[in-house]
């Protein structure tokens, strides 16, 4: 019999991305592509995000209602549901929040009863949940909406306690040219927004790139900088008490690091 030497003994494995800190299932926009992207950066190693797939026509107050209201939203939820996941967000910011508070808890109490098992949470949760740990009050709000989705986001905002003291949109409603808007523009864009008495500046959009953006925005404006996406990714790691982030992206983070 032939032995192993040393070196044969032991051999040496590359990283695979498996699963030992926690999962994160994700169930996001089918022509989207910059939130699992984004949270995929944000992951230390040992974090993985399982993502789930729903159509959206249109990103107008038309299209959302009819992604909402299509059997495949229940059934994205049983899918990634059905995978050993620890949280579970939904990943639409404007879809969660467009019906106000109450629409969005209804929301995760329908994905508990398709999903039992992970902790649930949705963009618009996780990001107020995010503006309360960094002790916000009045807001300064960015987006990519057309108008009547932005006036949405101003209305849910002021509504919990967030009044919009300034705020500018793009009025994108095609789903590609939302994730194009370079970090560059985005950058301008929210420094445009800020106002001396806001307490932090919201950038809304789960489809519009922004974690990139945060640790400079924040070093810059002298305040908390939220994103859905980050706010998103922080509630799940929150929620579940994974310490699963890498360091880079934001304030809100800092208690989420790995270790």
């Amino acid at each position: 019999m032939t032995r192993l030497s040393g070196a044969e003994a032991s051999p040496t494995f590359a990283y695979d991305g498996y699963a030992t800190l926690g999962r994160i299932g994700l169930i996001y926009i089918a022509s989207s592509v910059v939130m699992d992207a984004e949270m995929a950066a944000m992951a230390a190693p040992g974090l993985a995000v399982h993502t789930t797939r729903l159509r959206l026509p249109k990103v107008t107050l038309e299209g959302i209602d009819a992604m909402m209201t299509a059997p495949e939203l229940e059934q994205s939820a049983r899918l990634v549901g059905s995978a050993p996941i620890d949280a579970l967000c939904f990943g639409g910011t404007s879809a969660s929040f467009v019906y106000g508070t109450a629409y969005d808890k209804a929301l995760i109490a329908r994905m508990e009863g398709w999903a039992p098992g992970p902790r649930v949470t949705t963009a618009s949760t996780a990001s107020l949940a995010a503006l309360a740990a960094v002790k916000a009050g009045p807001v300064a709000l960015a987006t990519p909406y057309v108008d009547a989705i932005h006036q949405r986001a101003i209305n849910f905002l002021g509504s919990n306690g967030h009044p919009v003291l300034r705020h500018g949109n793009l009025g994108i409603d095609e789903d590609h040219a939302l994730a194009e808007v370079p970090l560059e523009k985005v950058y301008d864009l929210v420094c445009s927004v800020d106002h001396p008495d806001a307490t932090a500046i919201f950038i809304s959009c789960t489809n519009f790139r922004s974690v990139g953006v945060i640790a400079a925005l924040e070093t810059a404006l002298g305040k908390p900088v939220i994103s859905a996406v980050q706010a998103s990714f922080w509630h799940c790691l929150e929620i579940t008490g994974i310490q699963g982030a890498r360091p880079g992206y934001g304030q809100l983070l800092d208690n989420r690091l790995a270790r």
